[in-house]
């Protein structure tokens, strides 16, 4: 087998097409307990069966009274009320509050029946029993009502809503141990080729370390999805098709390498031979030995072996992908407007992606070389530059999109 030199790309806004008319969200569901929900995304509303809170409660540490006997306290003619008894939080109170009487009572413990209101400790005096309230207070002043927060039958939460922390509390609330979510996908994550060592061993003449393992797996697991690393492939149809074999059991599958247009690169073959390419090749720097294909009803992504490459068109291309199959809501990235700091030259009719750091103020240059991370982890974001632009001069005005 000889060099097949890319004869056709198509545009980054083509393949994004195509991409999105493969791509549905997964329908399985699963329940899962309140300690693993954060991050996930609810599969069916949760509709309330009790009242929070329970019972009318104090919102102050005070006195639990009827309103009408503080008619006219002030500080300087206060109202002398007689304590009958304490009420803590967890106690339902046994007695009843009556004209001229009060209770102390602890914030958050139910109200006392004949009590309507709270007068703070800070507005009172006391000598023993004698509890003299220096401010006149309303019927509901300092009194949290049954019901108040949620009430039978409310919606909590709606299917879509990501779990966050509030969300999880409010279902906590409602006495909810566990909560139905959309299952994450699975994603089988295949780095392929002869030169690819595990880390941990000793490297062999001609080999490297497999990088885009685990920065794929970090893209997985930072988009809600759960990374499924399969022992790597050698460059061989057979090892690759028994590769194929074990991705399948898992939601999408993602290649890394094999994907360009060497003797070697069969990730076109195998994709062709147990499925359909719906595209190879996309006219962006880095990334351009991209493939994208379905087998077997399963998304399949061919990505450059490159590790800036492969990280690139992940970011890119991935990302939604994870988050739609996820029933995540696509993310909007944080951008910034700065000068350029050094002039870039950029490959015509290619739309490229140019690594960038910002420091003091301005976006320098930080792209090495395709296969090099360090392109992507020193930099703090990147550019994107047209692909009818073959140069951006210093001191123009770029926008910043953050990692």
């Amino acid at each position: 087998m000889s060099m097949r030199p890319f004869t056709h790309t198509i545009t980054l806004a083509e393949a994004k097409t195509i991409i999105d008319a493969g791509i549905t969200p997964l329908m399985r569901h699963e329940t899962i307990v309140l300690d693993d929900a954060r991050g996930r995304v609810v599969a069916a509303d949760v509709v309330s069966a009790l009242d929070v809170p329970p019972f009318d409660r104090a919102s102050m540490d005070g006195y639990a009274v009827i309103a009408a006997d503080t008619r006219g306290a002030s500080a300087d003619a206060p109202t002398p009320l007689t304590m009958t008894a304490r009420v803590y939080t967890g106690d339902m109170p046994d007695s009843v509050v009556r004209p001229g009487t009060c209770m102390e009572i602890a914030t958050g413990a139910p109200m006392p029946a004949g009590a309507d209101a709270v007068v703070m400790v800070e507005d009172t005096s006391a000598n023993g029993d004698r509890i003299n309230v220096r401010t006149a207070i309303r019927v509901g002043q300092n009194v949290g009502p049954r019901a108040a927060d949620i009430a039978i039958g409310h919606t909590v939460l709606r299917e879509g809503d990501v779990l966050n922390a509030s969300r999880v509390g409010a279902l906590a609330a409602i006495g909810a141990a566990a909560v139905n979510v959309w299952a994450r996908p699975s994603v089988a994550i295949l780095s392929t080729g002869n030169e690819i060592a595990t880390q941990g061993t000793a490297l062999a003449p001609g080999q490297i370390y497999d990088i885009n393992r685990y920065t794929l797996s970090a893209i997985v697991q930072d988009h809600g999805g759960i990374a499924h690393p399969i022992s790597t492939a050698r460059d061989t149809l057979p090892a690759l098709h028994a590769a194929i074999d074990a991705c399948l059991a898992h939601d999408l599958i993602i290649f890394s390498g094999g994907s360009s247009v060497g003797e070697r690169d069969l990730i076109l073959d195998v994709v062709r031979e147990r499925g359909e390419v719906r595209f190879h090749g996309i006219a962006v720097k880095p990334g351009k030995p991209t493939l994208f294909g379905m087998i077997e009803g399963k998304p399949v992504f061919g990505m450059p072996g490159y590790p800036s490459s492969c990280l690139s068109n992940a970011y890119i291309l991935l990302v939604p992908v994870l988050r739609r199959m996820a029933h995540l809501p696509l993310t909007a990235p944080r951008t910034m407007r700065m000068p350029l700091a050094a002039r870039v030259a950029s490959t015509p009719g290619r739309h490229q992606f140019y690594t960038v750091r910002v420091e003091n103020g301005t976006a320098v240059p930080a792209f090495k070389a395709s296969g090099d991370i360090t392109s992507m982890s020193r930099a703090d974001g990147y550019i994107e530059i047209e692909a009818e632009i073959t140069e951006v001069p210093a001191g123009t005005e770029v926008t910043v999109t953050v990692f």
